[in-house]
């Protein structure tokens, strides 16, 4: 017997040395870091460094790895640090820079001095190779780009940055900022407010406050591909009707319109509206077969139930009193915000920043169905379809958490119920959206207050910086602790797919 215990013992040591070169092990990072020979001198030489962004030391960095180049598009507890083809929004370069006349600065001076080591600030030859190498794409030493491939897939959330005109475009694999957009047209401040993405996911829209045209991004290359002009006016909310046959934009005005856009990006004369027709008009959605379209008027109880071919028009009253939209609020009326239509057209829900409530409304027969008390100043909605979730951001909630400001209500859409309370790492929260294929919720938060949280860092246009948080919409916990900063002014968020 004892025999074949030899035996068994090394076929033992044979099969535990098989399982053991299964294990997956991660490739080592290369001694250049992946990146191309001049960027390596400067951020694998002078930036992954015992203490600073090399592996041992990263956690205790900002969280900041910067030893190769996968690594760095990982960003920090802030987020991004290079982004693609845009030196300008690249936060890098503000903490590397000693000189105001290159671009924007930031401290403290990296590399960081401690007491016991003193490290040179890069020259200006090594921070010039550096916003070169961003500005083309921030490329690997193989000439490969970070989120540049499989762009007809690639899962993203598109961002409208109000303060800067320029369009956010997050990756969702890594919840980071991968693209800003220039946008816009004028060189002033145009204020782009709100962004849609149509339902095959090949085309994001935006209007502009302050601007006179509805601009079409390619979502495969990320560029402006068409514009519309619609005149001047403050262009508010985007609809697309069902089936992407038409784009519909609200001007928020005292004597407001209804400007239509077909598929070829046509401005359609006439608009609707004139003569009182619209006051401040400002949510839109439609019946299935878009005859029919509702738009809350932004001030008083009203929502305007209107043919889209102007053939019809009613004003619904939201409280049973007389149907009355005015031209700013009085402090008594629902004053309806934004609205949203149910999947299967049955209801639609609408947020009243008035009374701090979401009323849902049948479709078929406009009566009142609920009232839903939220936290203070409901604005955006977004609706998940895998679960029974309606999320409301509460721009000025008050909210325990210390240094925060605002909350997001969570509705089960079927019952009604207030599900959950989120008060997070949140300041004026605005724009929502939900990827429902990853299970995850983009809240952005404006940081509009002065009085608000001191941003990580300035950004190089003029204004606070805002951020976003990734919530896991299964268990409405942070998907992260990180806060994810960007420009001035997030505002308004659309996923590319679900």
């Amino acid at each position: 017997m004892n025999r074949f215990i030899p035996i068994l013992a090394f076929g033992l040591s044979v099969l535990l040395l098989a399982a053991a070169s299964c294990v997956h092990q991660p490739p080592p990072v290369p001694a250049d870091g992946n990146f191309p020979p001049d960027v390596a001198n400067i951020l694998v030489n002078k930036c992954a460094v015992s203490g600073c962004h090399n592996a041992a030391s990263y956690q205790n960095a900002d969280s900041l790895l910067m030893d190769s180049w996968d690594h760095l598009f990982n960003g920090g507890v802030t987020g991004s640090v290079v982004v693609p083809y845009s030196p300008t929004f690249s936060p890098l370069l503000y903490f590397v820079n000693t000189d105001s006349s290159l671009g924007t600065v930031a401290t403290p001076t990296m590399p960081y001095s401690t007491p016991g080591r003193t490290l040179a600030p890069l020259t200006k030859a090594e921070y010039e190779t550096l916003q070169a190498w961003i500005a083309e794409g921030a490329p690997d030493k193989n000439g490969n780009v970070a989120f540049a491939s499989d762009p007809d897939t690639r899962q993203k959330i598109y961002l409208t940055q109000q303060g800067c005109d320029l369009m956010a475009v997050i990756d969702v694999q890594t919840n980071v900022v991968m693209r800003y957009i220039p946008i816009g047209v004028s060189v002033n401040i145009e204020s782009p407010h709100c962004v849609r993405i149509s339902s095959d996911g090949r085309y994001a829209y935006v209007s502009f406050l302050g601007g006179n045209y509805i601009q079409k991004i390619d979502t495969r290359t990320d560029n402006v591909v068409a514009e519309a002009n619609v005149g001047s006016g403050s262009w508010n909310i985007l609809y697309l009707a069902p089936a992407d046959t038409a784009l519909v934009t609200s001007d928020w005005l005292g004597e407001g319109y209804l400007a239509f856009i077909n598929s070829s990006m046509q401005a359609q004369q006439p608009y609707l509206g004139g003569g009182g027709l619209f006051v401040y008009p400002h949510g839109i959605t439609s019946n299935l077969t878009y005859d029919t379209l509702f738009v809350t008027a932004q001030y008083g109880n009203v929502i305007y139930r209107v043919a889209a071919n102007g053939s019809f028009y009613r004003k619904l009253s939201l409280d049973g009193n007389p149907a009355v939209a005015a031209s700013s609020t009085t402090g008594a009326t629902p004053d309806p915000h934004d609205i949203l239509m149910m999947p299967d057209y049955s209801r639609y829900f609408v947020t009243c920043d008035g009374t701090n409530e979401v009323r849902v409304l049948d479709a078929h027969t406009d009566s009142v169905l609920a009232h839903i008390p939220v936290g203070t100043y409901p604005q955006e909605l977004a609706l998940s379809k895998t679960m029974p979730y309606m999320f409301v951001t509460c721009q000025e909630d008050v909210s325990p958490v210390p240094g925060c400001h605002g909350s997001v209500y969570v509705i089960n859409y079927n019952t009604y119920e207030v599900v959950k309370v989120i008060y997070g790492d949140f300041y004026q929260p605005h724009g929502i959206t939900v990827d429902d294929r990853d299970g995850l919720v983009y809240i952005a938060s404006t940081n509009a207050n002065p009085n608000g949280p001191a941003p990580h860092h300035a950004t190089a246009c003029a204004g606070r910086p805002g951020w976003y948080t990734v919530y896991d919409l299964n268990t409405l916990q942070p998907h992260n602790t990180r806060r994810y900063e960007v420009t001035v002014m997030p505002y308004s968020a659309a996923v590319r797919f679900r």
